[in-house]
């Protein structure tokens, strides 16, 4: 007999998927277009970023989505901390050192907000130029 038991792990891996792909929709109907998704920096420390979407004017968007059941403490916005950002300007540091010629760039946060498998779709607030690089 085989016994499964899934983990806060794995669940939390599924409700990040989950958010994700609901901002890629959203995305994707404002007018962006995927262009990678979880890129992530070699080695330990680094930092991911969880969609890179380009604009139709050819800038490239590095996406934070966060999703949080209620808005306590903050809510999902309140969880981009300094040391996040840090970590996603690293990433997309090393993303742009792979391209022939930098287009214009822009950091944004999707912010979900509300239960991901309740009755009613979570809220969805697009935060573009939530913070810039230095």
């Amino acid at each position: 007999m085989t016994i499964q038991i899934q983990g806060a792990a794995s669940t939390s891996k599924a409700r990040g998927d989950r958010a994700e792909q609901l901002a890629l929709d959203h995305l994707r109907r404002q007018g962006l277009r995927l262009v990678c998704r979880n890129f992530r920096t070699p080695g330990r420390g680094g930092g991911e970023i969880d969609l890179i979407m380009r604009e139709r004017d050819g800038t490239l968007v590095f996406v934070e989505v966060r999703q949080r059941r209620s808005s306590d403490h903050g809510g999902a916005a309140a969880s981009i901390v300094s040391s996040k950002q840090r970590r996603i300007i690293l990433a997309a540091r090393h993303f742009l050192a792979r391209l022939a010629s930098i287009p214009p760039c822009r950091f944004d946060a999707v912010l979900l907000q509300g239960r991901l498998d309740g009755p009613e779709p979570p809220a969805i607030e697009w935060l573009q130029a939530a913070f810039y690089a230095d």
